[in-house]
């Protein structure tokens, strides 16, 4: 015999104001997809959200790409740079009091 398990899963009723064109669409929307029209804004709520994080991310490379020209415009030497830094920070802690001094 075999027994069917499955797990609850909570919702939260809410109302919300919609204007007339909007309520149009969403149940033409939950026609069209054969689904409720709170299946209809949850999908539109998980596709906004997946939009809002891609147009981040797009950002943020778009931001990195920058920089990348920009070293490389500059014939900066990476390399070079990361060793200056790294000897400085090691000059900077010589002369820095231990806090605990």
């Amino acid at each position: 015999m075999a027994i069917a398990f499955c797990m609850a899963i909570t919702t939260i009723k809410s109302t919300y104001s919609l204007d007339v064109d909007s309520v149009r669409t969403l149940e033409a929307l939950a026609r069209r997809w054969n689904v409720s029209k709170s299946e209809v804004i949850r999908r539109a709520l998980r596709t906004a959200a997946m939009t809002a994080d891609d147009a981040e991310g797009e950002v943020a490379l778009e931001a990195l790409s920058r920089l990348q020209d920009t070293v490389r415009e500059r014939g900066v030497d990476l390399g070079q740079w990361a060793r200056d830094l790294k000897a400085e920070r090691k000059a900077a802690g010589h002369r820095l009091p231990f806090r605990g001094e």
